[in-house]
């Protein structure tokens, strides 16, 4: 995300601080946490204890939750940090992929979580979720927690759905997201736009990438996601998720849907008066 959007919830005109999130046209990012990792992308020893811990759990998690592993940073403690020095900026995290998690290991990490965020995590059923009333209450993090033993912690979200079209075009992205569900879920929800390359189309095709691929395709991908209008109806989008959004425009586009609420808002407002 550029500097100038790093603000960009605080950003929004004040008619839309009562409209719930969910509502709302959100970026979200595919790839941030795991585009240059391997599984034996190595642990140095001047990782901190939390970061540590959970490699000692499963490295094959922590694997996927550090942001560029040459510099060692540890995501969920940059996200902490970075939430200190934009308060009114409010993140909607989705942990999962837990294979090999025992009991005794989800309990340890949600601990360390809990302890990171603190007051900061929103609990699922805080029942006004706009961005009024999330500053007044302190509420930065919405986090989803991907396995049955988040039902015993009130501050982790239990659903967050993806739609995720396992599509390599930009046609096939689109037809899923547009055919392929009756409507929209009540709360939030991604409609990803990232592509996706099997196996056998990479070994025909080694010159091409997901990163080709994603490029390739982006210019379809832009004039559909221009169309689009964020809100609570049937065929609107809430989160909207893609890979490489440091190089794309991705989230400045998503980001500037939001003015189509505004005016809808705007025009509700001229026929009240009238």
């Amino acid at each position: 995300m550029e500097p100038g959007q790093q603000d960009w919830m605080s950003g929004l005109p004040e008619q839309l601080w009562d409209i719930p999130l969910t509502n709302l046209a959100i970026p979200g990012s595919h790839d941030a946490m795991s585009y240059c990792l391997d599984i034996t992308s190595p642990l140095i020893r001047s990782e901190s204890d939390f970061l540590r811990l959970l490699d000692s759990v499963l490295c094959c998690f922590t694997r996927p939750v550090i942001f560029k592993w040459a510099t060692t940073q540890e995501t969920l403690v940059s996200v902490a940090s970075w939430l200190r020095s934009h308060p009114k900026e409010i993140v909607i995290l989705d942990c999962s992929h837990f294979e090999g998690m025992d009991k005794s290991c989800h309990n340890s990490f949600i601990l360390s979580i809990k302890k990171l965020f603190g007051l900061k995590l929103c609990p699922r059923k805080e029942p006004d979720l706009t961005l009024r009333s999330l500053w007044a209450s302190g509420y930065q993090v919405i986090l989803r927690y991907d396995d049955q033993i988040a039902e015993k912690y009130p501050e982790l979200w239990l659903e967050l759905p993806y739609w995720w079209a396992n599509q390599r075009t930009a046609e096939g992205v689109i037809r899923y997201l547009e055919l392929g569900h009756a409507g929209r879920p009540e709360g939030f929800f991604v409609a990803g736009l990232n592509l996706t390359a099997d196996r056998i189309f990479i070994t025909k095709n080694p010159k091409k990438s997901l990163r080709t691929l994603t490029y390739e395709n982006w210019g379809h991908l832009r004039e559909w996601l221009e169309e689009q209008t964020p809100g609570s109806g049937s065929q609107s989008f809430n989160i909207i998720a893609g890979d490489f959004v440091g190089t794309l425009p991705l989230c400045s586009l998503v980001i500037s849907l939001n003015q189509k609420l505004l005016q809808q808002h705007n025009s509700s407002q001229i026929k009240k008066n009238h």
